[in-house]
């Protein structure tokens, strides 16, 4: 027993955020006609890295009381309803033609379909993320942006989990659903953008993750939860880098890649609660210290 705690350690610290994220796009290219995976690949992977925090926490001092966690996951779960009966259909009725009609009217084919699957969810994939990376940048820097996406509600948290990923204000899924829209639509990305969506969902949940894992090697490309995390500072210097959720490539093509320790997360010394979460691009907390 004392020794298979080291060998999980080290599997965990090295090989967890790749072997989860071939384990997840394998999962979606056996299954793409099923709609069925998508739910079952997220919970999977929530569980699977609920279950690693509470056994080898980078920070035991973040592992949240059972009551605080139900209510942390219920919220989610909410967002994730409203999403999916609100904000989806209102893109597939308004965004989705806007877009199809855009890249008729442009003659816009550029998509490789002639490129196995897997290569094109990779580029559809760095393509969203290379989206998200400018609306995420201008969240942080236009007070208006970060006002009206409700944005700092997903900073809000002073104790952060793999749940966290999902934990953000209803109206910035507004703003999270355009990057694959465009992706999908203006440049006819089709099928791909469905693995696409699960490698993005995946890693935002992994760099949300109270995990001890290592940068070294994957962190050149892919963004961790140590590079993730100190996005999440509550110094204002430090929480406007890294802002590549998915994909940390960006910021360092950009110059907003910072590697630092980060001793706290939030966006003050106290934490609102969910209502004043929900207010925040009407009324912002007076101990903002993050807001741009």
């Amino acid at each position: 027993m004392r020794s298979s705690k080291p060998l999980i350690s080290t599997f965990v610290e090295y090989a967890l955020q790749p072997v989860l994220l071939v384990t997840v796009l394998s999962l979606w290219y056996l299954n793409q006609e099923s709609l069925t995976i998508y739910p079952l690949i997220l919970l999977g992977v929530q569980v699977v890295l609920g279950i690693i925090e509470y056994q080898l926490p980078a920070r035991p001092d973040w592992l949240l009381p059972a009551k605080e966690k139900t209510g942390v996951i219920l919220l989610v779960v909410f967002i994730f309803f409203y999403s999916a009966t609100v904000a989806a259909p209102f893109y597939a009725s308004t965004l989705d033609p806007a877009l199809s009609n855009l890249r008729d009217q442009l003659g816009i084919d550029l998509w490789p379909h002639e490129w196995p699957m897997i290569p094109q969810v990779i580029l559809a994939f760095f393509m969203s993320e290379l989206i998200w990376y400018w609306f995420h940048r201008a969240e942080h820097r236009w007070p208006i942006v970060w006002r009206l996406s409700g944005h700092g509600a997903h900073h809000a948290f002073k104790n952060l989990g793999a749940i966290n990923y999902g934990a953000n204000h209803p109206l910035e899924y507004f703003v999270l659903l355009v990057p694959s829209a465009i992706v999908e639509l203006l440049f006819g990305a089709g099928a791909a953008i469905g693995g696409a969506a699960i490698l993005l969902v995946t890693q935002a949940s992994i760099v949300h993750s109270n995990i001890p894992t290592n940068s070294k090697v994957i962190g050149w490309l892919l963004t961790t939860n140590r590079y993730h995390i100190h996005h999440h500072s509550l110094v204002l210097e430090e929480s406007n880098t890294n802002y590549g959720c998915a994909v940390i490539l960006w910021d360092r093509l950009f110059g907003t890649f910072s590697d630092k320790h980060t001793e706290e997360t939030g966006i003050g010394p106290s934490e609102p609660n969910v209502w004043n979460k929900f207010l925040m691009p009407i009324r912002e907390p007076t101990d903002s210290q993050i807001s741009p």
